[in-house]
């Protein structure tokens, strides 16, 4: 049964994935005061990190059009798999439910799911990767949606952030809780729960921030030999590496996987971030 994964760009993708056939990637834009970039192949980190740090204005994302979305589902395909950022964080989800939607109206009989990941960055990762490995494994569209939204429902995201001026401008953070974290150096640890963010912990400085993580996800996590731990981190990769120290210390998973945050991703958890799910 062929298939597609079609991924919004907040989705982390290791290169080899971004060149297979299998899976396209519908590119959010990108918005700091003046400049503005597509969150694809061209982004620049470095570049938006430094407009971002210039720019007194928050910056900001645009989702999709349903169009784009419906061009990348193709025709050539019987069953498409969608994953989408956080309908908490961005209009990426509604997006693409209205372009499945354009597409069933003239391809009845054709498979499609969306799924809401109600996470960002490696947590669409970890959905994607899933759907792959379901396929690959034989299951049928329905067992597949089944599993997938399954695992959804268990998978945690946390993550530790320098700054935190972001996810406050946009409304996910109280204004208390960044302000303290910078004046004191306090980094907290943050959990996505259902799309919601909350606090697990917190630590003075970042290296004992991300083994407070650590400490977390392995005690939230069941059987976690089963799972692949993936990192994602905001041009900090040795930052990246020792939380792949930290975790080996304490779980064994089946693989680790570590990425750089591409645009989307590098908006919200600023230079530094580190973002991990399991």
């Amino acid at each position: 049964m062929s298939y597609r994964i079609v991924v919004d760009s907040c989705c982390e993708l290791q290169e080899k994935y971004k060149r297979d056939d299998r899976f396209r990637i519908v590119p959010l834009q990108l918005e700091v005061g003046d400049y503005r970039v597509t969150d694809d192949e061209t982004f620049d980190q470095k570049e938006f990190l430094a407009q971002v740090a210039s720019c007194p204005q928050c910056p900001k994302s645009a989702c999709p059009s349903p169009e784009k979305y419906l061009a990348a589902y193709g025709d050539d395909v019987e069953e498409v798999y969608v994953v989408t950022l956080s309908s908490h964080l961005s209009g990426s989800y509604n997006s693409a439910v209205a372009g499945r939607d354009m597409y069933l109206e003239k391809r009845a009989g054709r498979k499609i799911h969306v799924v809401d990941s109600e996470s960002a960055s490696c947590g669409e990762t970890q959905l994607a990767m899933r759907i792959m490995r379901c396929k690959e494994d034989g299951l049928s569209f329905e067992e597949t949606v089944r599993k997938v939204e399954t695992f959804k429902r268990r998978m945690r995201t946390y993550f530790v952030l320098d700054n935190l001026e972001t996810l406050r401008k946009n409304g996910r953070l109280t204004g208390v809780k960044a302000l303290m974290a910078s004046a004191l150096n306090i980094k907290p640890v943050m959990v996505g729960t259902f799309g919601q963010i909350e606090q697990k912990g917190q630590a003075i400085g970042t290296n004992k921030a991300l083994a407070r993580m650590a400490d977390c996800l392995a005690a939230d996590v069941p059987n976690p030999q089963e799972r692949t731990l993936m990192i994602t981190h905001c041009n900090c990769p040795e930052r990246a590496e020792y939380m792949r120290s930290l975790m080996e210390k304490r779980i064994s998973c089946r693989d680790i996987v570590i990425m750089d945050t591409a645009g989307v991703s590098s908006m919200y958890a600023n230079d530094g971030g580190v973002i991990v799910t399991l």
